[in-house]
């Protein structure tokens, strides 16, 4: 039985050894029974978080919506892109972390059309976020029938030199009368503003006897021809009286030559 009692007694010992030698041995043994640390795994960033949001109603072609971004703030290279959009230009906006936009929606068929974010984060990460925007038309309203254009003389029939005034009514811009008629040919009409074309045509000098046409435009289109006719001044030829030569006398038998002719010729 002494045997296991030496045992102890010099197990004793060793660990007051130890201890008396110093902490330091103890505590590396407890670190070679503690586990080892695993080794760290390579870092690796997230994607930054980022929205896009555009009008949840539907929208018109030709309509102006706003498109609002948000990212971590210093972000750069944010654009918004979709089918159904125009350019969209971004400005920073009050809040740091927010851009603002306007875009006009293109001239699209009805439907749901996506809208795409991309940028690089602060951190050199990629920025990517998606909206979705609906475009609804509607049935389109008609448009007015404008009224046909029409011409009024102030008379169909003139003499050279005379005034004419013409009339014209249009929905369109611009309107002039054309015709031999009258002297230079063309009359600009002036506008009212209100659709009434008015100018004053006047009966060309030189413009024989006869009938002749008065064309119409409105719009730079021919929309009508009206009948005017002219009755140039004229007066009958006369033949001026003159005195008879010598030679045209004729001196009736038992009459006195006065240069006349006989009472009963």
């Amino acid at each position: 039985m002494r045997k296991p009692r030496t045992v102890r007694t010099l197990s004793s010992m060793a660990l007051a050894s130890a201890l008396a030698v110093g902490g330091g041995t103890t505590t590396t043994a407890f670190a070679a029974d503690a586990p080892s640390p695993s080794p760290s795994a390579s870092a690796s960033t997230p994607a930054a978080k980022a929205s896009v949001t555009v009008p949840s109603s539907p929208v018109k072609p030709g309509d102006a919506v706003s498109v609002t971004v948000t990212a971590p703030a210093g972000s750069t290279n944010l654009a918004v892109s979709s089918a159904a959009l125009g350019a969209v230009r971004l400005s920073p906006g009050k809040d740091a972390g927010t851009w603002t936009g306007t875009a006009t929606v293109a001239g699209v068929k009805d439907g749901g059309y996506g809208v795409a974010l991309t940028g690089t984060g602060p951190d050199g990460a990629k920025l990517q976020a998606t909206g979705r925007l609906t475009v609804k038309a509607g049935s389109p309203k008609p448009e007015p029938t404008p009224a046909p254009s029409t011409l009024r003389l102030s008379a169909d029939f003139g003499r050279p030199g005379e005034n004419v005034v013409v009339t014209v009514k249009t929905s369109e811009k611009d309107a002039y009368v054309k015709s031999a008629a009258f002297t230079g040919g063309r009359v600009d009409l002036e506008n009212d503003g209100k659709g009434t074309f008015t100018g004053t045509a006047t009966v060309a000098r030189n413009v024989q006897t006869g009938s002749y046409g008065i064309e119409a435009f409105a719009g730079g289109k021919k929309f009508d021809t009206v009948k005017f006719s002219v009755e140039a001044k004229g007066t009958p030829a006369v033949r001026p009286l003159r005195p008879l030569t010598p030679g045209e006398h004729k001196t009736p038998k038992g009459s006195v030559n006065t240069g006349q002719a006989p009472a009963d010729a």
